[in-house]
């Protein structure tokens, strides 16, 4: 039997790979600690000696980070749920039921994947204004809550679940809520977990649209906070310089990693298994 296992060359190069995609990582938060004229100085070097939190908590005085964490954080729970409730029982529904127009309405929802971002911003800002929701959780929790994509994928998923498991159900007298959730909620659990990875993502780094639907302060996500933080320093200190601002905005930044970093790796098992999950069907 052929051994297929990689060698000590797959592995050396995987390692030289991901150390080239994770120095830029490195480099920020490494920067982060720097004075911030040593960031200009010497922008390749970094020693233990020399680190210091200035830039933080020039940061944490200058820029409103935690309120956009906890924006972020509102919106990402909100809309997140929405998305993890509503979009696997619309792939339940297009996946094992069967009514007119199924077809038709599926492709639909498939033709929304095809329309840019951009092309949707402009009718949803006027409609968001016209119900009177500019500046407002509403306007950044509810568009795009349920997203073709998500029922796709979830579709996709479920469409690989055996009838006849869904048939003993029926027969042990369970409603088909039951049905969904006794039986296919347990076997989509990897789908629901990648599901949930990519929902993190897209809500946590979404700037397009919070910058549209939002221009007060009160109400700006994580990144349009970021998206502002130079001009929130020289705003609040006189004769901020480039390292300064540099500094500050390293700073910022490296916090603003963290959370999906600690995500992906508590759940990067689940992701993967969620991503192969929907990659087939059954």
């Amino acid at each position: 039997m052929n051994d297929k296992r990689p060698g000590v060359v797959t592995y050396l190069l995987l390692g030289a790979l991901s150390l080239l995609f994770l120095y830029p990582i490195w480099w920020a938060v490494s920067s982060s600690f720097k004075p911030a004229a040593e960031i200009i100085s010497d922008p390749l070097g970094f020693g233990l000696g020399r680190a210091t939190l200035d830039g933080y908590r020039a940061m944490l005085a200058d820029v409103p980070i935690g309120t956009g964490f906890a924006n972020t954080a509102l919106v990402l729970a909100i809309k997140g749920g929405m998305t993890m409730f509503f979009c696997p029982l619309a792939g339940y529904a297009f996946a094992k039921f069967h009514f007119p127009g199924k077809n038709l309405l599926f492709g639909l929802v498939l033709l929304t994947l095809m329309l840019p971002t951009l092309v949707l911003i402009i009718p949803l800002l006027l409609e968001m204004s016209a119900l009177g929701w500019v500046n407002t959780y509403q306007a950044l929790i509810l568009p795009g809550s349920i997203d073709a994509f998500s029922i796709f994928w979830m579709r996709q998923i479920i469409a690989a679940v055996p009838d006849e498991l869904m048939d003993a159900g029926r027969v042990d007298g369970a409603g088909e809520f039951g049905v969904y959730r006794r039986i296919i909620l347990p076997i989509i659990r990897p789908g629901l977990a990648g599901l949930a990875v990519l929902t993190m993502m897209n809500v946590y780094n979404d700037f397009v649209w919070p910058v549209v639907a939002v221009n007060d302060e009160r109400h700006q996500t994580l990144q349009v906070v970021l998206s502002t933080l130079a001009q929130n320093i020289t705003g609040n200190r006189i004769g901020a310089d480039f390292a300064t601002v540099w500094s500050e905005l390293l700073a910022a930044s490296s916090i603003a990693m963290i959370p999906l970093l600690v995500v992906f790796v508590l759940l990067q098992r689940h992701f993967i298994n969620g991503i192969l999950a929907g990659s087939v069907k059954g």
